[in-house]
């Protein structure tokens, strides 16, 4: 059930990072923290849900999330009201191998044998 549940959150996050991403800048949420912590922040917990979720896939989900950080930069290209920057996709690349290493520790800790 704790699986199930965590691949739905980071299913549901990464959704609705996408959306926030694409969506014009008027109906963006207000930033809790400075913007590039906040980037990095929303990566990071989505790629740890990720790396959690499918724990023998640690390297493709980091992968996969990295490059999808950027990837969803480029679609700013897309949206006239968006302006896509290097800088911004280095920030989420960033928080996404930060939450890779953090999911991979967990996992780490989680699953060692313990002793009866």
């Amino acid at each position: 059930m704790t699986d199930r549940l965590i691949k739905c959150a980071a299913w549901s996050v990464f959704a609705a990072i996408v959306a926030v991403t694409m969506s014009p800048i008027g109906l963006r949420p207000d930033d809790i923290f400075s913007v590039d912590l906040d980037r990095a922040l929303a990566f990071m917990v989505v790629v740890m849900l990720f790396v959690l979720s499918y724990p023998r896939h640690f390297l493709v989900c980091a992968l996969l999330l990295v490059a999808g950080a950027c990837f969803i930069e480029l679609l700013q290209f897309l949206s006239p009201t968006r302006h896509p920057r290097m800088e911004d996709a280095l920030v989420k690349a960033a928080g996404a191998a930060t939450g890779a290493l953090a999911g991979w520790i967990i996992n780490r800790l989680r699953h060692r044998p313990t002793l009866a």
